[in-house]
């Protein structure tokens, strides 16, 4: 007899329908009666012991027949363990102990513990996508990932517990009450306080007003100073002052991470944009994604919200460079010999690093102990193409001893400093509506820059001195446009004044002549 059920892979952050075709019968030829095609991986293949102990832990009998079980198409790798529960339920449809007539019209994934127990699997957020549009009744998952799920509209989700709770389902004893989310009320409720403020932080106006434009704008930023001036600490903040994300973003960002497996159990929605914080150990995989078998790196996690580079120059050269092209295309393609994916990778990035080894290099009180080009040495570890990824540079000085002892109640919070950034976001939401795809300045395309960023002849004379003394490049030109219009934009400004471009000017630190020793 044969019984087909649905299952899914997923390629990227997006997932595909698998047919799990399930035939018992006809003479066994040899000892083995069970046979896997549709290019299955090991994990998959294991499946057939586990399917094997939990049909028979829970009452039902093992197959003693020839089984044969194909996974179409035939094409697609099927990687995982979450496979085992449309398998064991085709081969009981098959041997006829579970009514079949029901099956083709829902998905179920799982892992199958010996004991008949279904434990949680990675990606189930976009599996309910795709079974939503395929037009399926429902979409069986493990009870820890039923929330996850329950997020996708106009699909009844079941969280079940165990292989015995599917069974009685399709023989009509018993069906599990579906989890309902609601999802835009999900998303407004129990958003997680940051716990950190910009109010914490006495003085460094200077930094603080570079790191409100960048998030105006979704600029990339560096902060360069010596040990102890703030750079961490002001870095963990910026998240603070970010937009909210919106319900598209939230999803997106959810799926990344559910493909990942780094969802909590029972979470259903990520309400806050990620903050991610690599180590500088880091390899080039573990960056930008990658594996054997694909899956997203960092910059994908960091989709939607912040990647945090802690002392920049500590990071491998190569998995430096391995940030340009998703930095300008706001996506990673991995390529591997059998398969392409393709991940978001639309962060905002923000790097701190010392000023050279000692850390001391143009320091107000102390002195650098670095050798001669030393310091050049130290700098050049950050190539310039990525330097012209990163629109603001900035220099943190120490806190002097009468900031320190400020009153915390003079500082700006978090919360003033976010009522200017929205503002501002709400002018380049109105100034890119037709553009899909651009949200704010940062990601304006070039051939765009010089019709939004017009200025008048005194700014073109400002910008050619800049050009020429700094030896700009065409990016950091329009990045340095960019930035103005961000500027501009912070202070309700439809044209773009000299004074918007000096300041823009001023956050080029590194390319100024005098900081590489």
């Amino acid at each position: 007899m044969l019984v087909k059920t649905f299952a899914c892979a997923v390629h990227g952050v997006d997932a595909r329908i698998i047919t799990v075709e399930v035939n018992s019968g006809g003479p066994i030829t040899d000892k083995n009666n069970y046979f896997l095609v549709g290019l299955p991986d090991n994990a998959v293949r294991e499946g057939h012991q586990r399917i094997q102990a939990a049909i028979k832990n829970v009452g039902m009998k093992p197959p003693r027949v020839k089984m044969v079980v194909n996974m179409a198409p035939a094409d697609i790798r099927k990687e995982g363990s979450s496979y085992d529960l449309p398998i064991a339920m085709g081969i009981l449809g098959s041997t006829g102990q579970v009514m079949a007539e029901k099956m083709s019209e829902y998905m179920m994934m799982g892992e199958l513990s010996l004991d008949g127990g279904i434990r949680p699997v990675k990606g189930v957020l976009p599996m309910a996508i795709e079974a939503r549009n395929r037009g399926f009744k429902g979409l069986f998952v493990p009870a820890e990932n039923a929330r996850e799920a329950a997020i996708v509209n106009d699909l009844k989700v079941y969280g079940v517990n165990g292989l015995k709770e599917v069974v009685d389902f399709f023989e009509g004893i018993k069906e599990p009450e579906p989890v309902v989310v609601n999802t835009r009320l999900e998303f407004l409720a129990n958003r997680q306080p940051n716990g950190v403020d910009f109010a914490d932080v006495m003085g460094q106006q200077n930094i603080k007003r570079a790191l409100e434009i960048a998030a105006a704008g979704g600029h990339n930023v560096i902060l360069i100073g010596p040990p102890g001036s703030g750079k961490t600490m002001l870095a963990r903040r910026l998240p603070t002052i970010l937009p909210p994300l919106g319900l598209d973003e939230a999803l997106e960002t959810t799926k990344i991470h559910s493909v990942a497996g780094l969802l909590a159990p029972d979470t259903s929605l990520i309400k806050d944009r990620p903050f991610r914080s690599p180590h500088h150990t880091i390899s080039d995989v573990a960056l930008v994604g990658g594996g054997s078998h694909p899956s997203p790196g960092e910059i994908s996690l960091a989709h939607n919200g912040v990647l945090f580079m802690d002392e920049l120059p500590e990071f491998r050269r190569s998995v430096l460079e391995v940030l340009r092209q998703p930095m300008e295309e706001r996506r990673v393609t991995i390529s591997r010999a059998k398969v392409t994916v393709d991940y978001p990778a639309g962060f905002m990035m923000i790097a701190s690093m010392n000023p050279c080894p000692c850390g001391y290099h143009n320091h107000p009180d102390k002195d650098c102990v670095c050798g001669p080009g030393e310091v050049k040495r130290y700098l050049n570890k950050i190539s310039g193409p990525l330097l012209d990824r990163i629109d603001l540079h900035v220099e943190v000085t120490p806190v002097s001893y009468e900031e320190l002892a400020g009153k915390k109640e003079q500082e700006r919070s978090s919360r003033e400093i976010i009522n200017g950034v929205m503002k501002a976001r709400k002018i380049q939401e109105k100034r890119f509506k037709e553009m899909e795809g651009v949200y704010f300045n940062a990601r304006m395309p070039s051939n765009m820059v010089r019709d939004i960023c017009d200025i008048d002849s005194a700014g073109r004379a400002l910008l050619k001195r800049a050009m020429e003394n700094l030896k700009l490049s065409a990016r950091a030109y329009d990045r340095i446009l960019k930035v103005a219009r961000t500027i501009a934009d912070l202070e309700q400004s439809e044209k773009l004044l000299p004074e918007h471009l000096a300041e823009a000017i001023h956050f080029r630190n590194l390319d100024r002549e005098g900081w590489l020793g």
